[in-house]
């Protein structure tokens, strides 16, 4: 089930708010376990099964971390046994066939492939839950006696399938006891129509621009102007995508009592892929470096160490994204990327007119994202190859695509809106008398017009439900 379906819309949402707030505080927690589960199951019955497994799993091995850890060989044994066991289900599921193809390949095996199919938001609330396991061997949590409320945080609908990434030690005092007003129910509202509009009214139109060009190898054929506009079209779509489903997820915790951390701070608008990072799917990347980076000694050690301690991240922050070389790829891109500007160009940019740093920026992350777009290596050589193809030009492009014409004007309203212009246009606004309503009246247009788009269209993919 989708934020941006129908059914979440005009049935689930208003069943679920209906039950929550009639039913008491002490029960609240297990509404919203209850209704997590089916909109789990809604999607991916047969892995609902895998999801109480790991919450009974990891409910008991952190209750024995924290009755054992007086005896620290045994608890961090047991830590280890729950880091093994939960990445290993992840590994099963996400990783297995990727291992068993280039073990064929290397070796000249012939391993059967599991085809299994990869359960919805497994890498989100594994890592959510390694948070929580992790924490209490830290003693930075108490222990989570109740198991449905330890269920209900790994099964949160709201961030469940999609992200953010949510630490246990960020809504541990709100999962015994959160406040309820309408003021936070209605911000909640305003900021998942935010998310809704940016789904649906850009993520969705500029996607059928990148779609055109990417799946058609004709269009392909037409050289750098196709590349370069179905590059820029993606580039909008996986942020309008992906941070259109953290602010409805955001503003859907608001809505039941729950303040999610921010996931994304106009990342287009940095001018260092440093900064760029710093903005992007913040809690992924505060997660591999508390979790991760950290623990391997961050840069507090030699510089070799430090080295592939970043190496290390990269890597795994690459593999995350999927199981495929143009993932790791794409991680080593980075890599290389920051080790250069954080060693050699770091002052060198500093002095950089601010709206060239920022070309730069933009250019390398869009250069990013050709490497995650393709399906795998063979397609990055076929669409570089197009890239330099000879006689191609804006006419050619547009003739043999005319019907994606009227999209372009998505993509201008999303090349303007990835600054923070809408934030300053709120901000000026609600110095009015009248500046609240005018804002609820043009929010309640976007929401209109994003249901009339998804009455009129069958396109609504969320790009972050296959990592």
């Amino acid at each position: 089930m989708l934020f941006s379906s129908l059914t979440f819309l005009f049935a689930f949402l208003p069943a679920t708010l209906i039950l929550y707030f009639l039913a008491k505080d002490k029960y609240k927690n297990y509404v919203l376990l209850v209704a997590s589960l089916v909109f789990y199951a809604w999607g991916e019955p047969k892995y609902i099964i895998l999801m109480l497994l790991s919450i009974i799993f990891n409910y008991f091995i952190a209750r024995l971390i924290d009755k054992k850890r007086k005896n620290k060989k045994l608890s961090r044994a047991l830590l280890w046994t729950a880091v093994i066991v939960n990445i290993g289900a992840l590994f099963i599921f996400k990783y297995l066939d990727f291992a068993i193809y280039n073990l064929n390949l290397a070796f000249n095996f012939n391993l059967g492939q599991t085809n299994l199919a990869l359960p919805i938001g497994i890498s989100f609330y594994t890592f959510q839950i390694l948070s929580y396991v992790i924490d209490v061997y830290r003693k930075k949590v108490k222990l989570q006696k109740n198991i449905f409320t330890l269920g209900t945080y790994i099964a949160l609908f709201p961030q469940l399938i999609a992200g953010p990434i949510v630490r246990y030690s960020d809504v541990e005092k709100q999962l015994q006891a959160r406040t309820h007003s309408l003021d936070k129910f209605c911000d909640g509202f305003r900021r998942f129509i935010v998310g809704f509009a940016k789904k649906v009214l850009i993520a969705n139109n500029v996607a059928i621009i990148a779609d055109t060009v990417f799946n058609d190898p004709a269009a392909q054929e037409l050289g750098p102007v196709a590349i370069i506009i179905a590059l820029l079209a993606y580039t909008l779509q996986i942020y309008y995508d992906f941070s259109g489903y953290s602010d409805m997820a955001i503003g859907l915790g608001k809505i039941f009592g729950f303040d999610f951390d921010e996931n994304f701070n106009y990342p287009y608008s940095a001018r260092s892929i440093t900064d760029f990072w710093r903005r992007w799917h913040i809690s992924l990347t505060t997660w591999f470096r508390d979790y991760v980076y950290i623990p391997l000694g961050g840069n507090r050690c030699s510089k070799i160490k430090w080295v592939r301690n970043f190496a290390i991240v990269w890597l795994l922050t690459g593999l995350w994204h999927g199981a495929s070389w143009n993932f790791v790829l794409w991680g080593v891109f980075y890599m290389v990327i920051l080790l250069c500007e954080k060693q050699f160009l770091g002052k060198w940019l500093e002095k950089l007119p601010k709206f060239l740093a920022w070309i730069l920026m933009f250019a390398v992350v869009n250069f990013g994202w050709l490497l995650f777009r393709v399906n795998s290596l063979g397609d990055l050589g076929y669409v570089a190859n197009a890239f330099f193809h000879p006689g191609a030009s804006t006419a050619d492009f547009l003739a043999h695509n005319f019907s994606i014409i009227p999209y372009v004007n998505f993509m201008i309203i999303g090349l303007i809106f990835m600054f923070p212009v809408g934030k300053r246009f709120k901000k000026w606004l609600l110095k009015f008398k009248f500046g609240r309503l005018v804002l609820d009246l043009i929010l309640i247009l976007l929401f209109v017009l994003g249901i009339c788009a998804l009455v009129n269209s069958s396109y609504n993919p969320f790009i972050y439900f296959r990592f």
